[in-house]
């Protein structure tokens, strides 16, 4: 990943895992916890693809697994994500453009269902079944539900910072710079033309000019001379 690509994607993870800690979890909102987390990878994930979004699953993962008060084993979250910012980048739509929000509102439904059953899962190999005591069936409605009323304020604002940010700016002034080498390349070719055409012009007037004023000069001269 580019430099401004890793700078961005930090940021971002880091704001969204602070709110959510801070902020959001102290809600005490029945079931789930709205995972602002989530919602940030699959915006970078809908613009970076699915290695991009890998990538930036893990790493936000890991933050969340050593983030206070994680009370699981490091390395659970990271692997989920990482899984969940790989699918939802093979569904990158064109250009990194949202033609409408029915896909990724989808892609968000999809994705907090998966993580969680992806949670779970990961938690009863490694032996924790606090899910079940808590109620599955609610934390996927509840999951769902909190991320996909988050999700018109969070994916789309993600997606058109991580698109700004992967524009470069190298690139776009080479490119201008070139059409502008071309533009005024036309433009001076043209000028040329011209310039060469009026001092054709000029040449063929400041000839006439003479000859007039030679055959002015002679005839005086005659006039003289008679």
């Amino acid at each position: 990943m580019r430099f401004n690509r890793i700078l961005l994607s930090v940021t971002l993870v880091v704001v969204a895992l602070v709110l959510q800690v801070s902020v959001l979890a102290r809600l005490h909102l029945p079931g789930a916890v709205p995972d602002l987390v989530l919602l940030t990878v699959l915006g970078l994930a809908l613009v970076y693809g699915h290695v991009g979004g890998a990538l930036v699953g893990f790493g936000a993962g890991l933050l969340s697994d050593l983030a206070p008060p994680a009370d699981h084993a490091v390395g659970r979250y990271a692997l989920v994500l990482c899984v969940i910012g790989y699918l939802a980048g093979l569904v990158k739509p064109e250009n990194g453009r949202l033609k409408s929000a029915t896909g990724p509102l989808a892609v968000v439904a999809v994705a907090a269902v998966g993580t969680t059953l992806l949670y779970a899962g990961v938690g009863a190999l490694v032996g924790d079944t606090a899910a079940r005591h808590v109620g599955l069936p609610s934390l996927l409605f509840t999951a769902a539900l909190y991320d996909l009323l988050l999700a018109p304020f969070v994916v789309p604002g993600v997606m058109a910072l991580a698109r700004r940010a992967d524009n470069d700016p190298l690139v776009e002034s080479g490119s201008g710079t070139k059409s502008a080498d071309i533009s005024s390349g036309w433009l001076s070719s043209g000028t040329g033309l011209r310039i060469g055409s009026q001092r054709g012009g000029l040449g063929g007037l400041k000839v006439k000019a003479a000859r007039a004023r030679t055959a002015r000069a002679g005839r005086i001269k005659g006039v003289k001379r008679l």
